[in-house]
């Protein structure tokens, strides 16, 4: 009788035990189940082209990989309208990124870097008939040297003034974003490139310097804070990327061609990678690189 008693409790136990087993698994596994729809929904992407545009102007003799004639840049806006992408500035991006803001379905980005005063007499007009939106870098140093100078006018070398760069902001249809104050003519480093031998308290504090000395022109001179810093050449290492996050940055671009992948992950914002538009390509060669 003892044993038999002690072979009941036994059993009673063991089939406690493996009911409480499925019990923990079922729970487990609807937890794992809701974990993975979360994470998936939360883990939405979105594909982002970005364009990298320099100068535009008229003459022949001036176009090159860095220079488009007018009716490229046009033909490009048209390139856009057909293929029904729509125009998102760098705050676009960080509004969906960090306040849930949502973005077109089929977004693009378009750039300009340097600031010149081309963009001002070619592209903006052309942005305004479009209904199209784009993110102008100047070089902070240019745009303060060309607001004061009496050289006539002309479009092949001229920066931005700001009082044109305020004109374009005001507008809606321009943003305006860090591309350092002048570190495209530093003798010796390629934009903000490390130098062999440099030392890093030295380095850090001579791009902090520059940046911030940028930032501070764009303040007082556009009344704007610029929210991206786009690199000199596409010039970045790891030193870099920190100080300019630890500058409250969102975001950053390079010239790495690629199309980039948006999600709610606010390091998705920073290398953003752009594709380079020369004078000899098409439209539908350049937007065949990131449609495929």
């Amino acid at each position: 009788m003892m044993y038999r008693s002690i072979k009941l409790k036994t059993s009673f136990l063991v089939v406690c035990l493996i009911a409480v087993s499925v019990i923990c698994l079922v729970v487990f596994l609807s937890e794992n189940t809701d974990n993975t729809l979360r994470v998936t929904a939360d883990e939405k992407t979105t594909a982002l082209p970005v364009i990298m545009y320099h100068g535009i102007i008229n003459d022949t003799r001036y176009q090159g990989t860095y220079v488009i004639s007018p009716v490229q840049f046009e033909n490009d806006l048209k390139k856009i309208q057909s293929e029904s992408y729509t125009t998102v500035t760098v705050h676009d991006l960080v509004e969906y990124v960090y306040n849930n803001r949502p973005l077109p379905e089929k977004p693009i980005m378009l750039t300009f870097d340097d600031g010149y005063y081309n963009n001002y007499l070619y592209a903006y007009p052309l942005l305004k008939k479009y209904g199209c939106k784009a993110v102008i870098s100047p070089i902070a140093y240019y745009s303060e040297y060309f607001s004061h100078t009496e050289e006539k006018v002309s479009a092949t070398y001229f920066h931005c003034s700001w009082q044109q760069l305020k004109e374009m902001t005001d507008s809606g249809y321009v943003e305006v974003q860090n591309h350092s104050y002048n570190m495209h003519t530093e003798k010796g480093r390629l934009g903000l490139q490390f130098k062999k031998g440099e030392e890093e308290n030295h380095y850090r504090s001579l791009i902090t310097e520059d940046i911030s000395t940028a930032q501070k022109m764009f303040r007082d001179n556009l009344q704007i804070t610029p929210e991206a810093f786009v690199y000199p050449f596409g010039e970045f290492n790891s030193i870099s990327e920190e100080v300019i996050q630890s500058m409250s940055f969102k975001c950053s671009m390079i010239c790495a061609e690629k199309v980039n992948t948006i999600t709610r992950n606010k390091e998705c914002l920073y290398k953003l990678g752009r594709f380079i538009r020369t004078d000899k390509m098409t439209s539908e060669d350049l937007f065949a690189k990131f449609e495929h």
